[in-house]
């Protein structure tokens, strides 16, 4: 046996450990299951941290700032109030400083927008925000419902250009009792600081799964609205997609050239909810290396119980003269073996129910009761399916569980054949 296992090496060593791991099933299938379902939820709450993360950048991106926002220093310095009075590059006329900026490398559409507070009457909804878009230009440039990933448009259509029309959220329309062809009179005040009376006639009512905007937000046409607040050719914000997201700073230095000292280019990486979210990455990575830790403790446990009950059986390895090495070789190879077989088990589920995600959406917002928040997170988020992300949630279960069990297997090596024998 002794030349047999010299033969063999470490290949040996190897086939003994795989063979001494079925030796008792019911204690290796605890600690598949302990490894498999830290790293099972390891998958399904990265996946769901990544959807979350994505969700949010969708959501800045799409209805916020764009790739780029522009917009005067005196509106970022006052935002929280949406002004109107303050527009981009002195109200000079927005579409030949756009025509200018698509010229930037990797920018492809420039879109006008305007945010501004409106007073409702007769209704119970007593604030909203109007919010002015080239309508037909971004809805065909972007995806407005990340859901159902279209435009949101459930019931009627979006307004027409230069019409006095407007289109509400759901929820908006359920709480305010409001259907296609009734009125909403409302309140706002112009550029000019005077009141605004108007009652657009609904056309339309959306529904983005996004209660911030189903909930606050009525839709107009830019033109309709801009000459409601008597903005002239001027436009408060001016909202860019590029290609490419991850090129946005770039394009925002490029931008901010183009419009001078006056006015202010934002990129959506500098949003706070981006900047919180990715802050939190190593937060997450030591949230789950507590789950493998703590899993990894019953193989730990295990490895110990194996080497106490097999006590006769490394001494009697001892004698047959396997080295101090390589008995603990073998002890952390079947601790290997229990950690990979576990942790493979867990990203096989963990990748089943990710991908099941991936394409029903996680309704998030039934958990906080859908009610309304600041922080720009949809009513449902996508679970992300990332095949390397679930590699590394394999390795990070195997290394994490097999470098924890490399103490115990140690405690091998330190018993003494003759005095084993004697047990």
């Amino acid at each position: 046996m002794s030349a047999q296992y010299k033969q063999g090496g470490t290949a040996m060593l190897v086939r003994i450990a795989y063979r001494n791991i079925w030796r008792n099933k019911r204690r290796t299938a605890f600690c598949f299951a302990a490894v498999g379902i830290a790293v099972f939820f390891i998958a399904v709450y990265s996946a769901m941290i990544d959807g979350m993360t994505k969700s949010i950048n969708d959501l800045v991106q799409v209805f916020d700032l764009g790739h780029v926002r522009v917009v005067s220093n005196q509106y970022e310095a006052e935002n929280e109030y949406m002004p109107v009075q303050y527009p981009v590059a002195d109200g000079k006329d927005w579409k030949g400083m756009a025509a200018e900026i698509k010229n930037i490398p990797g920018v492809r559409h420039v879109f006008p927008r305007i945010n501004t507070m409106a007073t409702l009457q007769e209704s119970t909804i007593k604030h909203a925000v109007l919010w002015g878009l080239n309508i037909e230009e971004e809805m065909a440039a972007n995806i407005f419902n990340f859901t159902d990933r279209n435009d949101g448009m459930v019931d009627g259509r979006y307004p027409a250009p230069g019409a006095n029309e407007c289109a509400v959220g759901k929820v908006f329309a359920e709480k305010t009792g409001l259907k296609i062809g009734d009125r909403v009179p409302l309140k706002t005040v112009s550029a000019q600081f005077s009141d605004k009376m108007w009652s657009p006639v609904i056309t339309g009512i959306f529904n983005f799964d996004y209660i911030k905007f189903d909930e606050g937000f009525i839709i107009v046409d830019f033109e309709r609205l801009q000459r409601l607040l008597v903005m002239g050719e001027g436009t408060q914000q001016l909202v860019i997609f590029g290609d490419d997201g991850t090129q946005s700073a770039a394009i925002s230095a490029e931008v901010q050239k183009i419009v001078g000292k006056g006015n202010v280019s934002t990129h959506w990486r500098e949003n706070y909810w981006v900047a919180v979210m990715a802050a939190a990455t190593p937060m997450y990575t030591i949230i789950f290396l507590v789950f493998l830790i703590v899993a990894s403790f019953l193989i730990i446990n295990t490895v110990v119980m194996i080497i106490h009950e097999r006590i006769k059986e490394i001494g009697m390895m001892g004698c047959l003269g396997m080295t101090r090495r390589e008995i603990v070789t073998v002890f952390f190879f079947e601790s290997l073996f229990m950690a990979a077989f576990g942790a493979l088990a867990g990203v096989l589920l963990g990748g089943i129910v990710v991908a099941i995600g991936s394409y029903y959406p996680f309704r998030i917002g039934d958990l906080y009761g859908n009610t309304f928040s600041e922080m720009p997170l949809g009513n449902a988020i996508f679970f992300e399916l990332d095949a390397w992300k679930l590699f590394q949630a394999w390795i990070m279960g195997v290394a994490v569980a097999s470098i924890f069990t490399l103490a115990p297997s140690l405690k091998s090596a330190f018993v003494e054949p003759v005095e084993a024998l004697r047990r």
